[in-house]
Order: C-alpha cells, then structure tokens, then sequence
C-alpha cells in the first residue's frame, strides 16, 4: 500500500449481516471526503447465510478496479477470517468482533484487532446487527477519515425517517473509534487523504439508468433478473419525476412487445434483462428488426447456461446477442467499458436505434452492472445529442412506411400522423406493408426489401466507426492485449504495470462488436507482434468474432469464467508469461483465494 495514497478493504460475513450497509456508507464517506474509490461485492444468490465478500478500494486517485490483497480486513464471522486470513497485504490490520471470533495461534503476517462489540453495544438496539458499524468506526479511526464525514454518512445512509437507528449506529460507530483510538497503535503514517471535493457515488446500473433519462428515454419495461434488476430499483421511484413510464411487466416477452410498441409509436423506449431473460426476448428482437421499430436492450451478462451462476460475473452473451433472433436483419450490439462510458453508451444507442429504426443492444455484465465507483459529476454530461432521425410530420400523396430508400430507413409516421396510416407487420412485406407470402410469394419484392433494410448497415458502421475501440500504448509494442466491454480498466492497469517494469504494451479495447470494424481494426492486427485476448468465458468468443470477420487467428488467451472478475496479480502474472514466449495458447485463471473449505462452518 503507498502510505496516504491508497487502500484495499475487504468487509466480509454472511448476507443479512450489514455488509452493503457498511459498504455504501464507507463509499458515501469517501465521495465527500475527496477520495476515489471502487467496490465489487462477490455474494452467493441466497437471501441469508453463504459468504459475502465486498472488496473495495480507495485512494487519492481515480481507483481504476477493486485491486488484489487487502490492507484492512473487516470480517464479521469466524469464517472469513479463518478464509481470507492468507490475502493479506504487507502490513495489513484485520478487524473482528472479539466475543464471536477467535484467531487462531498460528503466525499472521496481519495485526489482528479484535473489539469487544457487545460490551461497546450493550446499551443500543439490535446490537448483534451493528457490529458492521462497531467495526467499520474502527475502521475510519485508522484511515484518518473525518469523523464529521463518517458521521454524516452514516445519517445519510438511513435517512430522517429512520432517524432513530440513526442515531444507534452513529454511536456504535463512535465506540468502535473511541475503543480502536485508545486501546490500538495509532496509525501513524497510514490513512488516506482526499482532495477535499465532494463528488459522487454511483454504480454500472444506475449509469444505464440516467443515461436513459438523459438521453430521452421516455418508457422502461423489465421483468426483474440479476444483474439488471437494479435499473428498474433505481427507476422505479424516480421515473414519474422524468416523465418516463416504467413498467415492472409479468414476464421477459411482455417486457419487450411493450417497449416495441412504445418505439412503433414514437416513444423512446428501453428493456433489461440477463441472459437467460434475453433468451425469451429474442423473437420479439427479430420482430422490432421486420417492422422496423427502434427499442434499446440492456444485456448485463452473468454466468451460464440456464440459471447458471445467478449472482455471477461473465460474458458469455457475446454471440446471443450477435445471433439474438431468426433471420438477418439490421440491429447494433454495443459494449458499455465502465459507468461513465454506459451513461454515453445508453444514449448513442437511442440515437441508433431511432435514426436507423432497428433494436440495439447494450451489452454489460455484474461486474459493471453492480460496481459501485466514485466519479466527478462533471463526467456525466446531461446536455447530450438526441437523434430522433426521419420522422414524417406531414403527408403528401400515397404514404409508403417502407420506402425503398438509398440508405435503407424509410420515412417514420407515428400513429396519429394524418395520412400515415399504414400497415406494420412481422411477415415480409412490401413498401406499403402488405404481406409478399400469403396467397402468393413475390421474391423480387423479397430481395429488394431486404436489401433496403441491410442498406442501413453501412450508416450504422460508419456512424459507430469512431467509437468502436480505444487503443493505448506504442504501435510497436512487444505485446498487444485484446479485450471487450468491463475489463478495459484491469488491462489497462495490467498494461501500465508491464509498461513501468519496462515492455511496452498495447491495449485494444473492443466498444462496438457489431457491426464488427473489420476494416478498421485489420491495420491493428497484422502490425502487431504479438496478440492476447482477455476475456471472461471460456471459448474466447471476442476472438472467434475478430477471426471470423478478419482471418486473423490470434494466438494467446487468457480467461477466467469462475464467476469472479478478473484481479490484477493473477492477471499481470499471466501476461508476463505471455511476454516470456513460455506460456500455453490458453491461460485460466481462477479466484482460488474465494473457494470455500470443505467443511463450512
């Protein structure tokens, strides 16, 4: 850890033990101390019991990831210290609530302090829940934050409705202070310093949801389904206030035939789901592509098949979303890198959507969708372009809603314009929108209307061309790492770290996936002297894409589909293999320090 410059800080226990409680307030603590920070919370998909693993870090600086071993541990049962005892940093301070867990004898490279919570706590209510608080006052005495910050954290975190427990969990926190203050070294050169800006706490999901807002979206569909569900909570209260109608619907197919039908008639219109509530809506994907109606899917990925790992990170969906439907019709698949780049990517692909009167795609996945971070709010620009494209506000003469056009979008009436009636159906049709295969087939109409409609494919390649990767680093780098969508700030990371230690490295960082930029990409590839794939799946879908659109076989990969993100240690380590010409086509990696003993207590 660089003293008075960063922190890794694991909170863990069991659900229902206060562990997002805990993590929201240290989050709230730092944004208005000046500090930047970032949180994963690795949680099992029961509502009490298993493990909860929330890992957070903080510093001076943006926190680009949720970083390797742990400086400060918080652990609120005998098993998470027992478990995660060995990932502790040089010097760390691990932290526990004396009457319920007991160290072992054995040697550990971290001090273990442990704090009488029930002597501290006695005289409050629901003592056995505030050990978090207890703890995490402990916790704030020995990185140096204010305590009028944590103070009014902990306030804003249960608001004045609940100003009671409010008041208990403050003086639990002051105890825990008060108690680490006198009876534990002072932290001497340890602690972390902000900048003294307030700033803001906003996770992946919450960044999809304002850039909807700000983008104009106007109606939400959703049946709930981790790790998208948090875009309907963050929605649910607020959208009246923005003039948008939200709907929580009865399943994934009503989701998506009530958004279509919300573009069809003019309304910007937005779903969410996973993977598996994807699957149910990919017909409907296919009959927003034959009517030509814009909609905006969310896709945040978790591990699969099935209901798979439920509470998991992984990106799976690549090529569900590329082939989402039957049929080949025009449609954008866009990939979100971290809550900034999703609050910019939520808008362009409304503008997209209308301006080419096709669905998009919006592909994230947990570790984005539920990352907490804290940014400037200044990066999240509410005046924003709004493409609404070729909408006809008055008729002349016979109204064709499937004009044969050059570029392939016809003129858009929306229901109610006078003179544009007009028939939108799911069969192949003609101009007019009358069937071509009912009584007859007509397969020079056939042709020419799918040709009308791929038309459009050349707008939307050259109007995604600019944004479809970012590139970091020297052109003749010894190394050039390849990735898509979340993982771009661990491989930057990575390619910093290895830079430093004296190899250049590049970073290709996939933000379009479809169309895929072949052309533009190529250049990159083949002056490349050697390539890796990052990903989080295990068949390298990214790089069956670039070989199916490019030739280009790339010849090392890493990846990780263990439902944890990937960690910059394991990863580094990994790479530098790759330098060294000695490692395997393909690397796995694991988050082996997360596996469970066999007996769990």
């Amino acid at each position: 850890m660089n003293n008075q410059r960063e922190a890794t800080i694991w909170i863990g226990g069991e659900a229902g033990e206060g562990i997002a409680s805990a993590g929201d307030i240290f989050m709230k603590a730092s944004a208005r101390t000046g500090l930047g920070a970032f949180a994963h919370n690795s949680y099992q998909s029961v509502i009490r019991g298993g493990e909860v693993l929330l890992q957070i870090r903080a510093g001076a600086h943006p926190v680009p990831s949720q970083g390797g071993k742990w400086d400060y541990l918080i652990a609120l049962n005998q098993n998470i210290l027992d478990h995660h005892l060995g990932s502790a940093g040089p010097g760390a301070v691990a932290l526990f609530n004396a009457d319920t867990v007991k160290p072992s004898a054995a040697p550990s490279a971290a001090a273990l302090r442990g704090i009488p919570v029930g002597e501290l706590t006695a005289d409050l209510p629901r003592n056995p829940v505030m050990q978090n608080t207890v703890l995490l006052g402990a916790l704030m005495l020995l990185l140096k934050i204010p305590w009028e910050i944590f103070e009014g954290s902990i306030r804003a975190q249960f608001g004045k409705r609940k100003a009671e427990l409010s008041d208990a969990n403050v003086t639990a926190a002051r105890r825990g202070w008060e108690f680490t203050d006198k009876h534990f070294p002072p932290p001497d050169e340890r602690g972390l310093a902000g900048d003294g800006k307030r700033r803001i706490v906003i996770t992946g999901n919450q960044a999809a949801a304002l850039g909807a807002v700000a983008g104009g979206c106007k109606f939400y569909s959703a049946y709930p389904m981790t790790p998208a569900s948090s875009i309907l909570h963050w929605l649910a209260p607020r959208a009246s206030r923005y003039g948008m109608l939200m709907k929580q619907a009865e399943d994934e197919l009503a989701a998506i035939n009530m958004a279509i039908g919300a573009g069809y008639a003019g309304v910007r219109a937005m779903v969410g789901t996973s993977g598996g509530g994807f699957a149910l809506m990919t017909e409907a994907i296919g009959l927003a592509g034959m009517v030509e109606a814009p909609v905006v899917a969310v896709l945040s990925q978790r591990g699969g098949p099935s209901t798979g790992l439920a509470t998991k990170t992984e990106q799976g969906d690549l090529f569900q979303a590329l082939g989402a439907s039957q049929g080949e019709f025009p449609k954008a698949v866009l990939a979100a890198l971290d809550p900034v780049d999703t609050y910019y990517t939520v808008i362009e692909a409304h503008n997209l959507a209308e301006k080419y009167q096709m669905p998009v795609i919006v592909m994230m996945d947990l570790y984005l969708s539920e990352q907490t971070v804290i940014l400037d709010p200044e990066s999240l620009n509410p005046r924003v372009p709004i493409e609404r494209g070729e909408v006809v506000q008055s008729v002349e003469g016979e109204y064709l809603r499937y004009r044969d056009t050059p570029n392939g979008v016809s003129p858009r009436a929306l229901p109610g314009t006078p003179d544009g009636m007009h028939i939108a159906p799911s069969d192949a049709h003609n101009e007019q929108g009358v069937l071509i295969s009912d009584w007859y087939t007509n397969p020079s109409m056939r042709t020419r209307m799918m040709n009308k409609r791929m038309r459009k494919m050349e707008g939307v390649l050259r109007d995604t061309e600019t944004r479809a990767f970012l590139h970091e680093g020297p052109e003749d780098a010894e190394l050039t790492i390849i990735g898509w969508g979340s993982t771009f700030h661990i491989l930057e990371e990575a390619r910093r770290a290895l830079s430093d230690g004296g190899h250049p490295v590049r970073l290709i960082q996939f933000r379009t996936l479809w169309p895929f930029p072949a052309k533009k990409i190529l250049p990159y590839l083949q002056g490349a002297k050697r390539i890796v794939c990052v990903e989080n799946n295990y068949g390298g879908l990214l790089a069956r894409l670039i070989r199916q659109e490019t030739g280009v076989e790339i010849p090392y990969a890493v990846r990780k589909y263990d439902g944890e993100p990937f960690s910059i240690g394991p990863l580094k380590a990994a790479l530098e293999a790759v330098l060294k010409k000695g490692a395997p086509a393909v690397q796995t990696l694991v988050s082996s320090e997360l596996d469970l003993p066999v007996v769990f207590r």
